[in-house]
This record gives structure tokens, C-alpha cells and sequence, in this order.
């Protein structure tokens, strides 16, 4: 068990020191190589497969810290890399920062990532939430704050674009409205006169 975290755990150093070196389709198949060895320890994956081949050993909360630990980097920085791409998926970058989450829940880099791509993505109320939690973790930090105002502006948009919605429809029912009782004194009007030219002439005197 220690073999392979020491293993993954070399492989993030790699994948870190070809980050560094802006080569991120190295980087990123070194992060992507030590999670597949990680798998085969993560007792969460073991349970689904369990009675499909021999049991694995079960890992010691030493091993366990040391698991999750190099699992929530890697993660971390996959989502990183994939923010340098030119084309970025930001459902996986989304993906990744939350799977940091669950294990590390105040983690500012992953709450950072998890705002920018929801928001990227049109959901502005989530990202509002990811980077507020962001900023009382980090309340200097720039990118934070910067991306944080970015939702204010898409949310004060949005409210603005649901308001002129909400006007025009409300105008188009009172134009239809008094179009409706124009048409219905109309009408009316043409009864009575109708009226008029159908009564027989009473006879003069």
C-alpha cells in the first residue's frame, strides 16, 4: 500500500514540475497516471467492486490522510491545467473542484475554480456562493474578488433582463386589453346604429 501512494505521490511531483514548465499535456497525464494508481486503494471505489477480485487490505488512517491528500491535489490541479487550455471544459473544471470539496470543504483553490466555471457555465447563483466562500476564506485575494464583482454584474444583468421581460409581457396584456374593448364599443356601436336603419319610419304628419 505504501509502494503505490509513494508511487502517485511521485507522479503529482512530476506532473507539478511539467506544470511549472508550462508543459500541461505532460502535467496532466502524470496527475491523470497517479489517480488511476490511487484508485485501486480508494476503499470508496473497493466497495462497489467488492467480490470481483481479491480484497485489499484496509488502509490505516495514516494511509487513508495520505490517499486523500495527493487525491484532492491532483484533482486540484487537473482543474488548473484545464483553466490554461485554450478550449477549457468547464463542466470537468467544475467536476474536479468539487470532488476537492469533499474531502477539503474550505479549500480556496477549489471554491475558486468551482466559482469561476459554474459561472462560465450561466450559473451565477452557484458561483455567488462558491467565490463568497472564497473571499471570507481569502478576503485579499484579487482573482477572488475580481470574479466575485463579475457575478454581481451577471446577477444585476439577469435581474434587469427579467424585469424588461416582465414589462413587456405586462404591456402587451393591457394593449391587448383595451384593443379588446375597443373592438367590444365597436361592436356596439354598430348594433345601435344597426338598430336605427332597420326600425320603420313612422309616418309624418
Amino acid at each position: 500500500v505504501w509502494a503505490s501512494l509513494e508511487e502517485a505521490a511521485r507522479m503529482k511531483t512530476e506532473g507539478n514540475a511539467f506544470y511549472k514548465d508550462k508543459n500541461i499535456r505532460s502535467a496532466i497525464g502524470r496527475y491523470h497516471r497517479a489517480l488511476l494508481v490511487l484508485r485501486g486503494l480508494d476503499p470508496d471505489v473497493m466497495v462497489s467492486v467488492k467480490g470481483l477480485g481479491p480484497e485489499m487490505p484496509a488502509l490505516s488512517p495514516e494511509q487513508e490522510a495520505s490517499l486523500r491528500s495527493t487525491q484532492g491535489d491532483c484533482y486540484n490541479n487537473l482543474a488548473a491545467c484545464l483553466l490554461q487550455r485554450p478550449s477549457v471544459d468547464y463542466c470537468r473544471v467544475r467536476d474536479y473542484s468539487l470532488r476537492v470539496l469533499q474531502w477539503r470543504p474550505g479549500d480556496v483553490k477549489a471554491l475558486y475554480r468551482a466559482g469561476v466555471a459554474t459561472l462560465e457555465m450561466g450559473d451565477a447563483h452557484s458561483a455567488k456562493r462558491y467565490l463568497t466562500r472564497a473571499c471570507r476564506e481569502q478576503p485579499n485575494d484579487a482573482n477572488v474578488r475580481k470574479h466575485l464583482q463579475r457575478v454581481e454584474e451577471k446577477l444585476s444583468q439577469d435581474l434587469q433582463r427579467e424585469k424588461a421581460m416582465y414589462r413587456g409581457m405586462f404591456s402587451s396584456s393591457m394593449k391587448s386589453g383595451s384593443e379588446e374593448e375597443i373592438n367590444q364599443t365597436h361592436r356596439g356601436g354598430e348594433g345601435v346604429l344597426a338598430e336605427q336603419l332597420n326600425a320603420p319610419n313612422e309616418a309624418s304628419n
